[in-house]
């Protein structure tokens, strides 16, 4: 009885072990909705995958449906590495389509299947122009909301066009919103082909800090979906200081930040990976000059600063160094924000050419 239930256990084990490395390939979306394409306009679908598994994956065969679909995937994938796989159908048959693939590998104990849906239409709007992004089937015109030059108090807005591209009822909403923003959308639910608009309101007042303060909200489709970095928006906010400090006092009597340059080139890298430009900062007032903040609106970027206050006549020297790769990966415009007691250079912005 005792050796029937090791041998028992022993099975079960081995067939635990095979269960897990069989089923080592994982798909996030197995269908992919691709919305509208105009006859003859090819249209593409991207398939994210994993390999979860501690040994190599290894991707024997990915066939489509049909010749009218082309495939493209990487042969092999490390262990624990994620992989896009993309599927392109030439859009050469008008009217409703759903074109398959199967994937036969070593990362399961049978054949994975892929699907993109959509529409082909004999005449289709180019959106290209008008909006220029796309998040998922969900096209809007940017994909970053700046609010400048923002005094404590102030309500500024930024609008968000967007145009559902897909064949079926949206309900977009803005998702993890900071206390100090608020949306309201033109539509609650947006139709296939429709469009909407999102305005955004800054409440400045519940802004705590003065200079720059970044954060993400995420665009849904509708309301539960899950964030990630593919429906982020960046949010950059520039609150300017209070000077009421300086009511009463002469301009003469003030701070006044004299800059060397503000506009440094990085696009120059010769056969280095980072690069360093010294700024010069001087004061030519007759009262301290203090720099009370300095921020950078993306990354790629490192400050240092020799110092923060600048006695009359006296200068200091800022040091930006630029790196090479992760500025060629910068979606945004690179600068960096000063806030300084200087009544006529409060905000000054240094900007960076990549």
């Amino acid at each position: 009885m005792i050796k029937k239930t090791v041998l028992l256990l022993l099975f079960a084990f081995h067939f635990s072990l095979f269960t897990a490395t069989a089923q080592k390939l994982v798909v996030a979306q197995a269908t992919v909705e691709c919305g509208r394409t105009g006859y003859q306009q090819p249209i593409t679908a991207t398939f994210h995958l994993r390999n979860k598994s501690h040994r190599k994956l290894v991707i024997e065969s990915i066939k489509p449906d049909c010749g009218c679909t082309t495939v493209e995937y990487p042969r092999e994938v490390g262990a624990n590495d994620k992989f896009t796989i993309t599927m392109t159908y030439d859009a050469r048959q008008l009217g409703h389509f759903q074109k398959m693939a199967v994937i036969t590998s070593n990362g399961s104990t049978k054949p994975v299947y892929l699907t993109m849906k959509g529409v082909v239409l004999a005449e289709v709007l180019d959106y290209t122009g008008t909006y220029p992004l796309a998040m998922g089937n969900l096209l809007l015109d940017k994909d970053a909301l700046e609010f400048d030059d923002v005094n404590k108090g102030d309500a500024p807005v930024q609008e968000i066009h967007i145009l559902n591209n897909s064949m079926e009822t949206m309900e977009p909403r803005l998702m993890h919103l900071p206390s100090y923003l608020d949306a309201t959308y033109s539509s609650e639910t947006l139709l296939p082909g429709k469009a909407a608009t999102i305005t955004v309101t800054l409440r400045s007042d519940h802004l705590r800090d003065y200079g720059l303060t970044k954060t993400k909200v995420f665009l849904a489709q509708k309301l539960g979906e899950k964030v990630s970095a593919s429906n982020a928006l960046d949010v950059a906010i520039t609150l300017l200081p209070d000077l009421k400090q300086f009511e009463g006092m002469s301009r003469a009597q003030a701070p006044k930040l004299q800059i060397s340059e503000t506009n440094l080139d990085f696009t120059d890298f010769q056969k280095h990976q980072k690069k360093t430009i010294d700024v010069k900062l001087t004061n030519e007032g007759l009262s301290k000059l203090t720099i009370s903040s300095m921020q950078m609106y993306t990354g790629g970027l490192k400050v240092t600063l020799d110092s923060r206050d600048i006695e009359p006549g006296q200068s200091t020297t800022l040091h930006v160094t630029g790196y090479k790769e992760e500025l060629a990966q910068v979606k945004g415009r690179p600068r960096i924000l000063m806030i300084t007691n200087d009544p006529d250079h409060a905000k000054v912005l240094i900007n960076i050419k990549k």
